[in-house]
């Protein structure tokens, strides 16, 4: 089985600052996989080089063994930490510019999540809380038949009611071959439905390993375990 995301000594420097330094990282299909780290520690740079949204200064980053690129993307699905659409589109609009831009848009799907969640179809992105913006934007990113699913602190600033539901809603809307990569520092909220951790730190990889195998060897819950590795 061939890896959906893999890094190569990858790096990435804005000016003198390294923000990776040449990590390796394989990530294999049908896995949940949490990017974790305080803020500062290369986890959006790292999704933003997956995405194509940033080049790589040395090494390289592979999805599905291809570099980023229009194909890649296809296959991609991206929730930003911020809010990526008009704010003039209502939720209407946004499900079918999703519709129109990508082929693999489950529409049905999209629409059972947006009345689960008590989303208006004709409110505008600009009159929505915080919290509402962040659902419709995880509603139309899961809401896609994708291989690889990128998510940027998708939980950062929900209650915790509708945080439960977004979890649920990533385990229930992604398929067995597909891969789901979780940014964030919110590890205990998250820790239930990962199968594998991933610690960044400055840039560097301090551990991968499963879920099971932090519990069983370390004793301890990932939560716990990050709490010591990245101790003041």
């Amino acid at each position: 089985m061939s890896n959906i995301l893999e890094c190569k000594a990858l790096t990435k420097r804005y000016g003198g600052k390294e923000a990776l330094s040449a990590i390796d990282l394989s990530l294999e299909p049908g896995r949940i996989v949490g990017l974790l780290g305080p803020n500062g520690s290369g986890k959006t740079t790292l999704i933003k080089l997956a995405c194509g949204l940033l080049t790589p200064t040395a090494g390289g980053i592979y999805i599905n063994g291809e570099a980023p690129s229009k194909a890649t993307n296809a296959i991609v699905s991206y929730l930003p930490e911020r809010i990526a659409l008009p704010l003039w589109m209502t939720t209407q609009q946004a499900m079918d510019f999703y519709g129109d831009f990508y082929a693999d848009f489950r529409r049905d799907a999209a629409e059972d999540m947006v009345s689960r969640l008590g989303l208006e179809l004709r409110q505008t992105i600009k009159t929505m809380s915080k919290g509402t913006r962040e659902k419709l934007q995880l509603i139309l990113t899961m809401s896609r038949a994708a291989r690889l699913y990128l998510l940027d602190e998708p939980i950062g600033g929900v209650d915790p009611a509708t945080r439960d539901y977004i979890l649920k809603t990533i385990l229930t809307n992604y398929s067995e071959e597909s891969t789901v990569l979780i940014s964030t520092h919110l590890i205990s909220d998250v820790e239930h439905v990962l199968d594998e951790a991933v610690f960044l730190r400055e840039g560097s990889i301090m551990l991968h390993e499963s879920v099971d195998t932090i519990r069983e060897e370390k004793g301890k819950s990932v939560d716990e375990l990050f709490r010591e590795v990245f101790a003041c």
